[in-house]
């Protein structure tokens, strides 16, 4: 009869492990997953998106300015100054690809300098503004000219808790958070989903910081959704990867200080 109740008493302790092993698996679960708030079923959500606003072109920016027409001749001493030319100053390296990427610089005053062309103003104007802009002046020079133009350097930065930090030159305008988590490999086991910090750089000289919380389904209609030029996204590390580190940095400390008793006493 002991043994009997022993055993059951035994089952219903093992019972209550597992589920408190299991309730501690669902919280570690929630804390590493995107958008944990939607049900897990075939339900259907939809989800609004923040609108998209295209950027603008400013000084020190780079363009990919393309002249096309009938005779590709006609153009082509404007279309060669895309193409990578360190010495011209205008080239950059990309953390993705690598490879240079060159084109038309905005000067401080908001001009880009074409061949043939000459001057144009560009600064504070979407591509689509700016390739209107350019096709009416190409029209003095060429007949029917089409004019397609788009950033070379737009540029996101990812930083902290990812498997790749740097900065990416992104190919597209339309980029949102999870399109620059993407490219810096996602974030780690030890970075913190709930407060990850966006900076973004105003026209008035003033830098905005912003906490985004990506395991919320919300932040898809934040404004903060889609990212600017320059913009940087920095994830901190949670309180576990910092204690880890702690531990780490004393037991070197004490197997350092192990091995130089051990040496003090063999050289005696």
């Amino acid at each position: 009869m002991h043994i009997r109740i022993f055993s059951a008493t035994t089952l219903l302790f093992s019972a209550g492990i597992v589920s408190c092993l299991e309730l501690l698996s669902c919280s570690s679960t929630q804390k590493v997953t995107y958008f944990h708030n939607l049900r897990d079923s075939i339900h259907v959500v939809e989800l609004q998106e923040a609108p998209f606003k295209e950027p603008v072109i400013g000084p020190d920016d780079i363009l990919v300015i393309n002249v096309n027409t009938v005779d590709p001749d006609a153009t082509a001493v404007i279309n060669s100054g895309n193409l990578p030319n360190p010495a011209n100053g205008q080239s950059t390296s990309n953390s993705i690809t690598q490879q240079l990427i060159s084109g038309y610089l905005v000067n401080r005053e908001g001009f880009v300098e074409l061949p043939v062309l000459g001057k144009v103003r560009l600064s504070g104007l979407t591509t689509d503004q700016a390739r209107e802009v350019v096709r009416h002046k190409a029209e003095e020079f060429f007949k029917n000219p089409s004019v397609t133009i788009r950033f070379a350097n737009f540029r996101v930065t990812v930083l902290g808790e990812v498997n790749r930090p740097s900065s990416y030159i992104i190919p597209n305008e339309r980029v949102s958070v999870f399109d620059a988590i993407g490219y810096a490999g996602d974030l780690t086991l030890y970075g913190k989903r709930k407060n990850v910090l966006l900076l973004r750089k105003e026209k008035n000289g003033k830098t905005e910081a912003v906490r985004l919380n990506l395991s919320n389904s919300s932040l898809i209609s934040s404004p903060y959704y889609y990212l600017k030029q320059n913009d940087i996204l920095y994830v901190q590390p949670t309180r576990s990867k910092v204690a880890n580190t702690d531990v780490a940095w004393v037991r070197n400390i004490s197997l350092l200080t192990s091995i130089a008793s051990v040496l003090i006493v063999l050289l005696k």
